[in-house]
This record gives structure tokens, C-alpha cells and sequence, in this order.
């Protein structure tokens, strides 16, 4: 059996991989493992920035109180070997995706790392656990003599892959495992279209990717003689055609190398869609989505504001739970709707009874929110300089509010009046959270003069910053 150090080693250098290439592709992100070597050992877990803190129960009602785990594994134990896993499928916990395996040189392992609230599909990172989980074993069987070190630069580097190995996965699933549809080549061209600006603009429009085979069965508004097909690898060109789709129903239909004309329909059988916005777009599988990119990469982000703040602040408060969800929803569709527009905005919720004043225009009679349409006009008064108003009623009770206060520590020259106006605001008024959307997208909470952060933070374990026993792990958090 491989010794301790070199366990240690293998984990902390592929761990630390892991974490830094799903940060790039997910935001600020945590991972931990939970493994057993040989068929004998106790099970350890490795969980440096406090991940799995919160579900001991679940890990010791699955590893300690019983030895299901250990018994299911059909796997003989032979350290030489690595390449016969048996995947281990996701636990299901909250805030969490896992993913592990079993495998003849390492008996058992399960990987984890946060689930962000915005994620297109949880399915490429899935694969990246995946991915994990086949380098562990791999290094674990080659032994210290013939350890690379590499797998960490493997799993930071793994993005494209990833969406690569997703979306071929559910290829399989959904046409059967006799296709052709090369996903590389597709995936390649979609990041070079979308840095390639043309007059200055980047690429808006939508543009879908089928297999040959549907091609005869697709309404084409216009198709491309054979000889005539631009090829995907001329960017330039099918960058200049993508124009011919833009702020429309129609798509650019292509196959893995070719561009075959235009569109208006839906999609065939199968196609694997890319829909570019400017500065980011989408992939998504018949509509599905997968993920998102932008900067000449793949990530896993909606590209929709990140208001988790807002949510756990609302949960912190006297409202009521179904009043905070309605509450949520509304602020959360005006936020979305001016980073999606690209105009910035600010939004005052006032949790106080009567609400406090604020100069600018006032209501005569306070509108509705949980009505539609007075929800469409307060998006449209987002517009105006100043804030909009809005109660723990969720009713509008102003809008072109003007944020007065003190200069308190935290402001940023650099972040604007919004910005500052909002934290002086909240450092002078108790129960109100201000929310600022810059025309950037770039999206602030703030409350008692501060900007919220999430609830957890990207913090060294004191107890688990080296592999220990499960058993002793829940011992000490308990």
C-alpha cells in the first residue's frame, strides 16, 4: 500500500487542481474528499476550508454508524490497477454536488464542491468530480515512483473538457452511441466566434449545430450550395454571417466543420444550440441549458445576478416565509432585468413599518408588486436616476429616490454614486437592504453600511487541513 505522505501529497495536489480550475469556471469554490484506500482501512476525509461542516449526521449515519459502503464495493482490492471504476453518483446534499467511484486501487472516494445558486446545469462539474476521481486512482496505482504530479494541472485546466464529456454523455442518451457529431470541434469554434469582433461589435445571433443525418429533414429559409459552405474554421466569415441573424427568430444552422444556411425552425431531432449575446452566450443541448461563456472560455453561470445575499438577509428577517419567497422573486426579476438590458439601477427594501421616507417621487397610492403588470412598470422605472422604493408589503412606494447620508469606512471612489449613496443610506437606517446594479452588471448588497457577503467564506479548517479519520472529524465538530 501506498504510504501516508504520499496519499497526502496525491490528495492535496489534486484537491488544490480541482478547487482552482472550478473557481475559474464557477466562481470562488470549495472541495473536499472522503476516501478509503484498501478494503481495511478506516474511511478519511480531507476537507481543508470547512466544505462538509453541517452534514455530519449524514456522514456518520453513511460511513460510521454503517458499513454499506464498504460491503457494496464488488471491486477486488489490486493497488496495480485503476482503469475498472464504478462510478458512485451524486448524494445529494445540499448545497453540494458529489461525485465519486470505486475501483481496484482505491476501494472507495466520493469528491465535493460547493453547488453555486447560478449554474446553468450541475452536469459539467459532475464530470470534473469525475474526472477527480479516475486521476486519484490513477496516481494511487502508478505508486511514488512513477507519480507525475500532473493531475492537479489536468483538473485546473479541465473546463472544456468537462462540458466536452457532458455534453457527450447526454449525446448518448438522447440519438444512441452510433453518432458521428464530433463536440471538440464545435466547442473550439464557439470561443473563437465569440472573441472575433466585427465593426467594433461583438457577435450577437443565434447559431445551431446537427448532425448530418437531420439535414434533409430541416425547413431551410436558405441552404447553402455544397460547394459554397463556408468552412467553421474561417471564424471571419462565419462571424460576417452570423450578422444576417442577429435581433431575430432565425438561426445559422452548421455541422461540426460546415455552415449550411439559415433557419427559422426550432431544432431537429438533436442539435446543440449556441445563442451569442455580445459579450457572453449560451450552450445548451435542445434547448437545455449547459452552460455559459465569455472572455474566451466556458462557465457555469447564468449570467444572472447573484442575490443570495438578499435571499438569506429576507430569511433573517421577521417576514414571513412565503411573503419573503413572493418579496424575492419580485427584486430578483428587476435585478435580472437590468443586467440583462445593461442599465444600472438601485433598489431600496425597506423591512420597516411604516416605511421610511425618501425624498424623490412618492406614490400616491403605493402599486402592487405582486401584480404583473405593476412589476413591468417598476422595471421600466428602474430606469430613471434613483432609486425605487419598495416595502416588506411588496408594494412600489417610490422611485427616483435620492440615497442621502454620512461618509462611512467601505466607500469606493471607483464603484460611483450609486454605490456609496447605498452604503450611507443603510449605515443610517435599521431593516432596509439596498441593492445596486451597475451598468456592468456588477451587482452590490448592502446593509448596515456594509455590502453583504455570502454566509460561508473561503476560510482554512483548523480541523481538517490534513487528511483524519472521518470518525474523529465528526467527533471534534460535534
Amino acid at each position: 500500500m501506498a504510504n501516508h505522505g504520499f496519499i497526502r501529497r496525491c490528495i492535496t495536489e489534486t484537491l488544490e487542481g480541482l478547487k482552482e480550475g472550478l473557481t475559474l469556471f464557477s466562481g470562488p469554490s470549495r472541495a473536499a474528499v472522503i476516501y478509503a484506500i484498501t478494503p481495511d482501512d478506516p474511511i478519511y476525509i480531507f476537507d481543508p476550508q470547512n466544505l462538509l461542516a453541517g452534514h455530519e449526521p449524514k456522514f456518520k449515519e453513511l460511513y460510521i454508524e454503517s458499513d454499506d459502503w464498504r460491503n457494496k464495493c464488488s471491486i477486488k482490492y489490486d493497488k496495480k490497477k485503476f482503469s475498472n471504476l464504478i462510478p458512485e453518483k451524486n448524494l445529494g446534499l445540499a448545497g453540494l454536488i458529489s461525485y465519486g467511484g470505486r475501483s481496484s486501487s482505491i476501494v472507495y472516494q466520493m469528491w465535493f464542491t460547493d453547488h453555486h445558486p447560478d449554474m446553468c446545469t450541475i452536469g459539467p462539474t459532475e464530470r470534473w468530480l469525475e474526472h477527480a476521481v479516475y486521476r486519484f486512482s490513477h496516481d494511487i496505482a502508478n505508486e511514488e515512483e512513477l507519480y507525475t504530479g500532473i493531475s492537479g494541472s489536468f483538473l485546473k485546466e479541465y473546463a472544456t473538457h468537462a462540458v466536452r464529456d457532458f455534453i457527450v454523455d447526454e449525446m448518448n442518451v438522447l440519438i444512441g452511441w452510433d453518432t458521428r457529431m464530433r463536440v471538440y470541434p464545435i466547442l473550439e469554434a464557439v470561443l473563437k466566434i465569440s472573441r472575433t469582433p466585427e465593426e467594433g461589435k461583438w457577435p450577437r445571433g443565434k447559431l445551431i449545430f446537427v448532425e448530418k443525418e437531420s439535414i434533409s429533414k430541416m425547413n431551410f429559409i436558405l441552404e447553402l450550395p455544397e460547394a459554397e459552405q463556408p468552412d467553421l474554421d474561417n471564424v471571419k466569415h462565419i462571424r460576417k454571417l452570423l450578422q444576417s441573424v442577429e435581433n431575430s427568430d432565425l438561426k445559422l444552422v452548421a455541422t461540426e466543420n460546415m455552415i449550411i444556411g439559415i433557419t427559422k425552425e426550432d431544432h431537429p431531432d438533436f442539435s446543440i444550440s449556441v445563442d451569442f449575446k455580445g459579450g457572453y452566450g449560451f450552450l445548451a443541448l435542445n434547448d437545455k441549458p449547459v452552460c455559459s461563456f465569455s472572455d474566451g472560455s466556458f462557465k457555469s453561470t447564468t449570467h444572472k445576478a447573484k442575490l443570495v445575499q438578499v435571499e438569506e438577509a429576507l430569511m433573517d428577517s421577521d417576514m414571513d416565509a412565503e411573503n419573503a419567497a413572493v418579496l424575492f422573486k419580485v427584486v430578483a426579476g428587476i435585478v435580472h432585468n437590468a443586467a440583462s438590458h445593461r442599465h444600472g439601477c438601485s433598489i431600496v427594501i425597506d423591512l420597516n413599518e411604516p416605511p421610511v421616507f425618501i425624498m424623490g417621487h412618492s406614490l400616491r397610492h403605493p402599486l402592487n408588486l405582486k401584480n404583473q403588470d405593476n412589476c413591468d412598470l417598476a422595471k421600466s422605472l428602474s430606469k430613471v436616476d434613483g432609486a425605487l422604493h419598495i416595502g416588506a408589503d411588496i408594494k412600489l412606494y417610490g422611485f427616483a429616490c435620492l440615497l442621502e447620508g454620512s461618509y462611512v469606512p467601505g466607500e469606493n471612489r471607483a464603484r460611483g454614486a450609486r454605490f456609496n449613496s447605498g452604503l450611507r443610506f443603510t449605515a443610517e437606517h435599521e431593516n432596509v437592504i439596498v441593492i445596486v446594479v451597475s451598468s456592468d452588471t456588477l451587482v452590490s448588497v448592502m446593509m448596515g453600511g456594509a455590502v453583504l457577503k455570502t454566509q460561508w467564506k473561503l476560510e482554512t479548517s483548523l480541523i481538517c487541513n490534513i487528511p483524519v479519520p472521518l470518525e474523529k472529524w465528526v467527533a471534534a465538530i460535534e
